[in-house]
């Protein structure tokens, strides 16, 4: 890939240029991160969702991580197949199911947690402790402001 000093001028002055190009960096990261722990992103959030917010059904699972549906149902199968999670029948709604975090599910977020760090210190290492947090609060500013047009 071209260093920086061969992109067109104008593109390096566009945030969306910017960015779209550090997604694909930051994707990569991630990805291995979770790779070389033996899962993937939608098996971190999930099981994160799980152990910030305690049991929940797929559906609920689908919103808060923002994963389709279907895929939602396949990373539960997945991380049900690793000893992860477990599914039980939801006592108020007969054909739902109720997602929980199983002991090992716990260790695995630890170690998946631990991998994401290991990931944001790679990709903020250009960055001082105190340009780090204006990255991090701008980000959280800008996409604040375009999840709010959504709704």
């Amino acid at each position: 890939m071209a260093g920086m000093d061969e992109i067109l001028r104008r593109l390096t002055k566009r945030p969306s240029w910017l960015v779209t190009q550090l997604s694909v960096h930051v994707r990569r990261l991630v990805s291995d991160g979770f790779a070389a722990a033996g899962a993937r992103g939608y098996h971190y959030r999930i099981l994160a969702a799980l152990d910030e917010f305690g049991p929940a059904s797929q559906a609920e699972l689908g919103r808060r991580c923002r994963v389709d549906r279907s895929d939602v149902v396949a990373a539960v199968n997945q991380l049900a197949e690793a000893g992860y999670a477990e599914r039980t029948p939801d006592p108020d709604h007969g054909r739902r199911n109720i997602v929980h975090l199983t002991k090992a599910g716990a260790r695995q977020v630890k170690r998946l947690d631990k991998a994401l760090d290991e990931v944001q210190d790679e990709l903020m290492a250009p960055l001082t402790g105190e340009e780090r947090e204006t990255f991090l609060r701008l980000l959280g500013k800008v996409l604040a402001e375009r999840e709010s047009d959504a709704s």
